[in-house]
């Protein structure tokens, strides 16, 4: 597997205003637009920093993930992503070496990139995505 970069970092937000007041207003970073991911039950939101991003998760749904990861944990860092070069070559080498997976086949994520989670069981307690762009 060959990783090329920290993609993003994923930070859960109650809504887009109160995580752009650290973010845009505090670091000055600039929001680059969002995208909602219907199936994830998602808002994205991306700010760039240099070569990688700032994932600002704004849940569309009280079920959805991001919205139980706030009730659980609250507000805060959510999931690293890596970008790799061949997902599907990725998952079958982590597959191989017994990683728990979340995802065993890559699915659409924002911005058109192929995305898996791996288990935090396997990770340490860190939820990780891998991603193809």
């Amino acid at each position: 597997m060959k990783v090329l970069k920290i993609d993003h970092l994923g930070i859960a937000v109650p809504n887009l205003d109160e995580g752009k007041k650290f973010w845009s207003d505090v670091m000055g970073l600039k929001l680059e637009g969002t995208e909602t991911v219907e199936e994830q039950k998602v808002t994205t939101a991306f700010l760039p920093v240099g070569e990688s991003e700032v994932e600002l998760l704004v849940s569309t749904a009280p079920d959805g993930p991001i919205a139980k990861f706030i009730e659980k944990k609250g507000p805060g860092f959510q999931h690293v992503a890596f970008r790799v070069e061949n997902i599907e070559e990725a998952l079958a080498e982590l597959q191989e070496k017994g990683v728990a997976l979340i995802d065993k086949t890559p699915r659409m994520g924002a911005g058109g990139a192929k995305i898996a989670f791996l288990h935090p069981k396997a990770t340490g307690g860190v939820l990780v995505e891998i991603s193809e762009r």
